[in-house]
């Protein structure tokens, strides 16, 4: 999105534990996934790990790919970059706000987005029952949004969701709706970052939770 910072960090791309014991954790996205306004630490993905590792799960924090401003061709791209190995044993994708933002085509989104979720099946030891995709968040509910057409947003984001949730689902993919619980930052700007448009730590921890007994299973 036009409205984020363009100096988001450059992936990490490795575990942050040496402990070959450890389960891996791929995170792949666009702001969302590197949290964008918030420290590392309130990243969904960091709190997902944490939340793991105190339930008994030996995961490592998050190697993550992602950028703010990312869609899925630009995420695609930074992928075959980074070339990372195909051995992670957690994989999530949350992407397509950016698409949306643009106005760039849904068809193209399909394509794109179907693309992607093969290449995290394949990065996660080509098992699809090891990914989860996160729905795209809407963004119109935060105080960014105000003033604009709220209802065309959400319409439009409501259409990019159910198109990843059918490929998701038919690659044998879980799909975690986690779209809405954003809505809640329409009355409580307790769940807004500082800039307005992206999300605290204090969502960030939801979506969390919500994804936790499903990568519980995984790992």
């Amino acid at each position: 999105m036009t409205a984020c910072k363009e100096d988001a960090p450059e992936p990490a791309l490795t575990p942050t534990s040496n402990e070959d014991e450890m389960k891996t954790y791929l995170a792949l996205g666009d702001s969302y996934t590197i949290g964008e306004s918030v420290p590392a630490a309130d990243q969904w993905g960091m709190q997902l790990a944490e939340m793991l590792r105190a339930e008994g799960v030996a995961v490592s924090n998050p190697v993550t790919i992602a950028r703010t401003g990312w869609t899925t061709s630009e995420l695609a791209s930074a992928i075959a970059a980074a070339a990372p190995d195909p051995t992670f044993d957690l994989v999530t994708l949350l992407i397509g706000v950016n698409n949306q933002y643009r106005g760039l085509p849904l068809s193209d989104y399909r394509t794109e987005f179907s693309d992607l979720l093969q290449t995290a099946i394949r990065l996660a030891k080509g098992n699809p029952k090891n990914v989860l995709v996160l729905s795209i968040p809407d963004w119109g509910a935060t105080p960014f949004g105000q003033g604009r057409d709220r209802e065309q947003i959400s319409a439009e984001i409501a259409a990019f969701n159910a198109a990843a949730k059918e490929i998701a689902q038919d690659a044998g993919v879980t799909f975690i709706d986690i779209t809405p619980l954003t809505g809640k930052a329409a009355d409580n700007l307790s769940y807004v970052a500082s800039d307005g448009l992206h999300y605290s730590g204090k969502m960030h921890r939801e979506w969390a939770l919500l994804a936790l007994p499903e990568a519980k299973k995984i790992l």
